[in-house]
């Protein structure tokens, strides 16, 4: 195919594109927005412009109505999100997190990402700068934690290849901090920072004054391990080593999981494995990927404009072509490595440098004081003992890391005292994860966090019944096809169509190598349950030994095997 843009440059560009062009570098009128008490949101401009530096307005939707009746403005409120790369904070910085949850947030808790950072939900408009600060404070930011650039680099966290692990993690760091935006904006809005006087030539060098057409997700995973989703992300890293030391990765792009309801021509998709690249050339190819991205992608309809159209729509061949020809490095053969299981390893695991390495799980990622379970004042004392670092994980999961030998009594007793540990949860459990959805998020459409913990008994129970509690499968739950806890890579993806009702998707593989396909639409818990009560009698009398419950969907014909999302995902 061309490599030349598919739209034609006299075509209306999408309305985000002009917003970025007049923002003056992402500063649009958030100042004067910040200092307007009458009201408790910003303009419509601004709000999407707030996104690059990591919030999201937001309303509670359990009192819209409400307040609508009260001749009263939406309760808003704002979601912000931080810059985590790889997951990885101190005890300091989560002590800092968790204060100024408990004093600027009227959710009081802390929410941990499907990408290994963490975000506060219920933040008025007056605390919104005391927040930033105070995150300046412990080392810590929200610029490009959301918007039309690179977002926060996840990593594994594997607690076990240590050294390997360290490795990756550095690399992570430095994708990330060499793709932050450089635009002084976030600094004179938030911290006060002397406004610099900028010009045109030399402020954003990879991104330009438009940024990338959409939003941009990066993963750098460590096999056998695949908890980072890799192949769902733009660009993803996959760690090759010789001799338990980090050689170079093989790059995979152009993944991407959101969709639109009834709209064929949007799509979820996995990443394109494109060969073998040396440690030296990884920033290079980093930043090719995102200029072919910035000067290649659909700049008029959103909806087509992440890289995996774009991969689409240009061909393989050509944009693999343009990535060698801008590096001025051509790919190597990808290498042979074995990706694997994408859970978290819970409880205690011996490191290679006999440190030890406790995983909690976290229902939902919200770290709350709940009745008999006072997670959040849990989590703060250990932090107060702790020796190491916490690291967040991709399954919205936290890891006390670095634990010495003479420590590990101290810990697991505070961890056993405030419920962090001690609950048995289920293999299924354990490897499955929902979006917030309602109360807060504008796109949602149905339940996701609120109802999950209960969807998932009932499945408990199924398994149960026929016998096979002890056999993972790997369920996801969002309010809406945006996919932010990546529900078209799972066994079983349950997305939002309406309250009440979701689209049933079977037949992703268990390593999330293979999308899973559509299978009902727009049904209610009665019926999901009594599908897969004959889908689960069904697997455990016909399957394949060490069969997964989505190939066993896809071999017996329940959905057919979508091998190229374009083509197979709607066909």
């Amino acid at each position: 195919m061309s490599d030349k843009k598919t739209e034609p440059k006299s075509e209306k560009l999408a309305a985000n594109e002009y917003l970025k062009t007049d923002s003056n570098y992402l500063r649009g009128t958030i100042k004067q927005g910040l200092g307007t008490a009458v009201t408790g949101s910003f303009s419509d401009g601004d709000q999407q412009l707030i996104k690059f530096h990591g919030f999201y307005q937001q309303d509670d939707r359990d009192l819209r109505n409400e307040r609508k009746e009260q001749k009263l403005e939406p309760l808003y409120s704002f979601m912000l999100r931080a810059r985590v790369p790889g997951g990885v904070c101190t005890t300091r910085q989560w002590l800092g997190v968790d204060k100024i949850a408990c004093e600027l947030t009227s959710s009081n808790s802390i929410r941990l990402t499907t990408r290994q950072t963490f975000q506060y939900h219920g933040i008025p408009k007056r605390h919104l700068k005391t927040i930033i600060r105070d995150l300046d404070r412990e080392a810590l930011d929200s610029i490009a934690a959301c918007g039309d650039v690179n977002r926060n680099v996840m990593c594994n966290p594997n607690p076990v290849e240590s050294k390997l692990h360290a490795q990756a993690y550095e690399w992570a760091k430095k994708l990330s901090d060499n793709m932050l935006p450089h635009t002084k904006a976030y600094a004179e809005i938030w911290l006060d920072d002397e406004k610099i006087m900028t010009t045109k030539e030399d402020v954003e060098p990879v991104y330009g004054e438009t940024y990338l057409p959409r939003k941009f997700k990066m993963a750098v995973a460590v096999p056998p391990d695949n908890d980072v989703d890799v192949y769902t992300n733009d660009l993803g890293f996959i760690a090759v080593a010789e001799a338990g030391e980090l050689v170079g990765f093989n790059l995979v792009a152009g993944g991407g999981m959101g969709s639109t309801h009834g709209e064929v021509e949007t799509f979820p998709r996995l990443a394109d494995d494109f060969g073998y690249i040396k440690l030296e050339d990884t920033l290079k190819f980093a930043e090719a990927v995102m200029t072919v991205q910035r000067d290649w992608g659909n700049r008029v309809n959103r909806k087509r404009a992440r890289l995996k159209y774009t991969i689409v729509d240009h061909g393989y061949e050509a944009f693999k072509a343009e990535l060698e020809k801008r590096v001025g490095v051509a790919f190597e053969p990808k290498r042979n490595v074995v990706i694997g299981d994408r859970g978290d390893r819970y409880g205690w695991i011996k490191g290679v440098a006999n440190d030890w390495h406790l995983t909690l799980f976290i229902e939902g990622g919200r770290i709350k004081d709940l009745p008999g379970e006072p997670l959040q004042t849990g989590m703060r004392e250990i932090a107060k003992v702790h020796k190491g670092d916490f690291r967040m994980t991709s399954n919205q999961n936290v890891i006390i890391a670095g634990v010495d030998e003479a420590d590990k009594a101290e810990i697991e007793g505070l961890a056993r005292k405030y419920g962090l540990m001690g609950r048995l949860i289920s293999e299924t459990r354990g490897h499955s994860i929902a979006c917030v959805a309602l109360p807060t998020c504008a796109l949602a459409m149905a339940e996701a966090e609120r109802y999950f913990p209960d969807f998932l008994s009932k499945v408990e129970n199924l398994q149960d019944k026929h016998g096979f509690l002890d056999q993972a499968i790997v369920i996801r739950m969002t309010g809406c096809p945006n996919g932010c806890a990546r529900p078209f890579a799972a066994e079983i993806g349950l997305v939002g169509k309406a309250p009440g009702r979701y689209n049933l998707y079977l037949g992703a593989n268990f390593e999330g190598t293979r999308l899973n396909k559509l299978h009902k639409e727009n049904i209610q818990e009665a019926e999901i349950m009594a599908e897969l009560d004959t889908l689960f009698g069904r697997f455990v009398a016909e399957k394949e030994v060490d069969e997964t419950f989505g190939n066993f969907t896809v071999r017996i014909g329940v959905v057919k095997a979508v091998n190229d999302a374009a083509r197979d995902f709607h066909g």
